[in-house]
């Protein structure tokens, strides 16, 4: 796999039982570029490791007084040099290139998934940790398989000196081969306590990563109660515990790399001295002790990446940890895709846990007293359901048995806190469509003027409104204005099935009476569901659906509810229970209905 052919056409199904399976289940789905990783390093550090010997050579050549020796020391220098040039060149491509695709391949499994979850994601998994796998911890990941086949080369390139060099000079040899694999395993006792520190610093930043991101999306609320030095403060301490941490860390990492500066310097000292006394007893040539030496120097190199693949190890098991933990989340229903057929079908919407029924081509009104129990209702509507339990049926046919992309596309849900993307407002509604409503359709229904007028005013030199930019999560909006815009791209879309909740939350009742003939009218034989408790929206609606204690109560048009049904009336209403008790006498009761009917009637006169 080549850097340029990236994106993986499939990323492959991952084995996210445990962080070190996924690991190993990323290496062997890239085997063939660690294999050219581990042949080029080989030929790197066995460059490396052979210079010595023609340095040997030639020392011995010299004292000697052999040209033909001196000039095959030459030979064999210049022969290293090169093979060392071009095994570290393209070791380097190699490694990097693992180390990219690797980290591609691990944010392709992590938008699939989020992709295939869809909301149920953010609401298993916290959103600050999503972040982080799919940034930082993707790196770490990437570092460690790519230092992997790196660390295996030079683990064979120490083996194979020190296997020559007790051939070469036994005597020598022998100290050699018992202290390289000393200075190799001499950290090891540190280690677990240099990983829970990493551990820690990592848990504090993750926390403090949560901590400013969740400041930032609340930065408008906190500067409108003056909270913001209180969550200033509350970071600062965050930050402060991160960087003790890091400094608790570093220090243990430095320590480690301080013995492995000490250790083969005290190795050095041993052979110099060993190899002088047999030296002097004439059992080794002065060209041999230099062989020798200059071997255990330059062994330093690769000892090195023992600390390397100790610390990408340390630093990439709890990130492939959580990585598994995200791409181990599954739909609540495993059948997606069962059923045989591209298409999805047309009909009725049915919720049987609830016994909503959405008729095909109406606008039906939810009314639920629970926001939260109406949120997850829209949800398990369009297939995003967080629990099992029994599906919604499109036409008769459970939508958790039609494929992904099918179900996606026929029926949409926005929910009452949609994002908006940083961009153009072309770039906003440029949405996968059917290309029967167009944009200016789109932006009139929800009631856009006034949006529009601001995003050109606060965009320079953007002619056409489209061509205004929107911040990060449009937070130069007010929240109504965020409300027009989201439904302004559901609309664009034009799906099969709209779920609207609460989508005029924010809005004031004039304009909430313009969307709601404004989304009637553009959605003329179309299914659209609506999770609200506005009487604007539910006056406008073909049908309207009242749930009490998660199943469905009533069912009728807005004004007949509003006389028939007390439960009904105090969530549209407003009422408190006392209130609802003192209106259960028909004349009072009478009286306050033709009350809410005339303020209501004024409303849309006004509108």
């Amino acid at each position: 796999m080549r850097i340029q052919d990236l994106p993986f056409s499939d990323p492959g199904a991952p084995d996210a039982r445990s962080g070190p399976r996924f690991l190993w289940w990323l290496f062997r789905n890239q085997l063939s570029g660690q294999l050219k990783s581990l042949a080029w390093g080989l030929l790197h550090f066995l460059s490396v490791a052979s210079l010595p010997f023609a340095v040997g050579v030639a020392v011995q050549a010299a004292v000697d007084r052999s040209g033909g020796r001196l000039a095959l020391a030459g030979g064999l220098m210049a022969l290293a040099c090169v093979g060392n040039a071009v095994g570290d060149t393209f070791l380097h491509r190699s490694a990097v290139t693992n180390w990219i695709t690797a980290a591609a391949r691990v944010q392709q499994l992590l938008g699939r998934k989020a992709a295939t979850l869809g909301s149920a994601l953010t609401r298993r998994v916290a959103a600050g940790e999503v972040v982080a796998v799919s940034t930082g911890d993707v790196e770490k990941i990437g570092w460690f398989v790519e230092a992997l086949s790196r660390f295996t080369a030079a683990a064979v390139t120490i083996v194979l000196v020190c296997a020559g060099l007790v051939v070469y000079q036994p005597a020598l040899g022998a100290v050699v081969a018992v202290g390289l694999p000393v200075l190799a395993v001499a950290v090891l006792p540190l280690l677990p306590r240099a990983t829970r520190r990493a551990d820690v610093q990592r848990e504090k930043a993750g926390r403090a990563t949560e901590l400013a991101s969740d400041t930032v999306a609340g930065l408008r609320v906190l500067r409108g109660i003056g909270g913001e030095d209180l969550f200033l403060d509350r970071y600062r301490r965050a930050s402060q515990e991160v960087r003790h941490a890091a400094v608790r860390s570093a220090r243990m990492w430095s320590l480690i790399a301080a013995i492995q500066v000490l250790l083969p310097g005290l190795l050095l000292i041993t052979v110099v001295w060993y190899g002088v006394h047999l030296a002097r007893d004439g059992r080794i040539g002065v060209g041999e002790l230099v062989t020798v030496y200059s071997s255990v120097m330059l062994l330093t190199y690769p000892i090195r990446h023992f600390e390397e693949i100790a610390m990408a190890y340390s630093f990439s098991r709890p990130s492939a940890r959580r990585a598994a933990r995200v791409l181990s989340l599954e739909r609540a229903t495993d059948t997606a895709g069962s059923r045989a057929g591209g298409a999805a079908p047309a009909g009725d919407l049915y919720d049987p846990a609830t016994g909503l029924l959405a008729t095909a081509g109406r606008l039906t009104a939810v009314v639920c007293g629970d926001p939260d129990a109406a949120g997850r209702l829209a949800e398990r509507l369009g297939g995003h359901a967080s629990e099992r339990g029994v599906p919604v049926l499109l036409g008769g046919v459970p939508l958790d048995e039609l494929p992904l992309d099918a179900a996606r596309g026929t029926v949409l849900v926005q929910d009452k806190d949609p994002v908006l993307l940083s961009g153009t407002l072309r770039d906003l509604l440029d949405v996968p469509a059917s290309g029967a409503v167009g944009p200016r359709a789109a932006l009139d229904a929800a009631q856009c003027g006034d949006v529009l007028a601001a995003l050109a005013q606060g965009s320079l030199g953007a002619d056409d409104p489209m061509d205004a930019r929107i911040t990060e999560r449009g937070r130069s909006l007010s929240g109504g204005q965020r409300q027009r815009l989201a439904l302004a791209r559901s609309l664009v879309t034009d799906p099969e099935v709209l779920v609207l909740d609460e989508p005029t939350s924010a809005v004031d009742s004039h304009t909430e009476a313009r969307i709601a003939e404004g989304v009637r009218g553009l959605r003329e034989g179309r299914t659209t569901v609506v999770f609200t408790s506005s009487p604007l929206l539910l006056d406008r609606a073909d049908r309207v659906v009242f749930l009490h204690g998660g199943t469905v109560a009533a069912v009728g048009g807005h004004r007949e509810l509003v006389r028939a049904e007390p439960r009904y009336r105090a969530v549209v209403t407003r009422e408190t229970e006392d209130e609802v008790s003192r209106s259960g006498t028909p004349a009072l009761s009478g009286h306050r209905v033709a009350h809410r009917l005339e303020e209501l009637e004024e409303i849309e006169e006004t509108a």
